[in-house]
């Protein structure tokens, strides 16, 4: 096909950790396709660790929006339109990044149908997302959004830890281990305490056991590992960088993670997984990518399952059964 002439891309995507991630097939395949382009990439503050010399990113503008947000999105626009890109793409759905995209003054502003500013992009794709059995991956809806580059195409989600996050978690390596991110944004997203108690529990005691996730997540790791007692556990909750535990999870026997971002890790590494999905469904697209994956989900048929596509703060239902009658023998067997 005729590609066109492009020099220097803005990819724009401010929203979970998640979600950053799943955009990293695009830059995989612009590379690919357009190997002298210079690639940007625009993320929110508090992410821009996933990217510390990541091979194909030229530069990483980075989006404060907890101080002065508003101010901040100006002066990223004004940035924007001083680089002069050939191409701004937005993969996020909102009115902020459709902003951004709309006046920057790009030649192409490509974004899907749902932004709110969608009617001033000059490439517009359908977001296509519901639960039906064969919903489109994430992954495969942004790539979409490519498509008049490269053609259709395919990829997974890739990060690049350095030598020195294996470095840094190399001592952690020394005997079988499994990994757990117990916690979620959303409650209802979330594996129950009890239940993550239940399985820890039930873990090998000869085998290394390591939890993971954000310096927030920190009180329910040890709440989990006192009350499970399990003798070769370690709370690693808020002591290791984004890079270093998906350098830890690569070689794990296995990680036991939610429907979170852990999962996007895991699968952004290759890393074996185990995916413990409560109120939310694969089939909305946002599942696990590793070769070695498995999704573990109630066996009851519920009427209210999903609830929602992110989940809530409590179950709307006052029962949260999607959670409470997961079997945690599915979890052990993938030990």
């Amino acid at each position: 096909m005729n590609m066109p002439t492009i020099r220097n891309i803005l990819l724009i995507q401010t929203a979970s950790i998640g979600d950053v991630i799943l955009v990293t097939p695009i830059m995989e395949r612009l590379h690919e396709a357009l190997p002298d382009c210079n690639i940007d990439l625009l993320v929110r503050k508090g992410h821009e660790s996933l990217f510390v010399n990541h091979p194909f990113l030229h530069q990483l503008l980075v989006w404060d929006k907890k101080n002065q947000k508003h101010r901040n999105l100006l002066r990223l626009l004004i940035a924007i339109r001083k680089s002069h890109y050939d191409a701004v793409i937005t993969v996020q759905r909102f009115a902020s990044s459709g902003l951004l995209t709309a006046f920057s003054g790009a030649r192409h502003r490509v974004g899907f149908t749902k932004n709110p500013l969608s009617f001033a992009f000059s490439r517009r794709v359908k977001h296509l997302i519901g639960k039906g059995e064969h919903q489109p991956h994430e992954v495969e809806r942004n790539l979409t959004l490519i498509e008049w580059i490269v053609g259709k195409t395919s990829g997974t989600p890739r990060l690049y830890p350095s030598p020195a996050d294996y470095a840094h978690t190399s001592a952690l390596k020394q005997k079988q281990y499994v990994c757990i991110a117990p916690a979620s944004l959303w409650f209802t997203k979330q594996f129950p305490e009890n239940q993550w108690i239940g399985f820890l529990q039930q873990v090998p005691p000869e085998m290394n056991v390591y939890m993971l996730g954000a310096p927030s997540d920190l009180p329910l790791c040890e709440r989990i590992l006192k009350a499970a007692g399990h003798a070769n556990s370690i709370n690693l909750a808020g002591k290791l960088s984004l890079l270093e535990s998906a350098a830890l999870m690569r070689d794990a026997t296995m990680n036991f993670v939610n429907d979170s971002a852990p999962m996007h890790l895991c699968s952004a590494v290759n890393a074996r997984q185990t995916v413990i999905y409560c109120s939310t469904v694969p089939a909305f697209g946002f599942g696990p990518l590793s070769d070695d994956a498995v999704v573990v989900e109630t066996d009851e048929n519920l009427r209210c399952r999903p609830c929602g596509l992110h989940g809530y703060q409590t179950c709307p239902q006052k029962h949260f059964k999607c959670a409470i009658t997961i079997n945690q023998n599915k979890l052990l067997n993938r030990i």
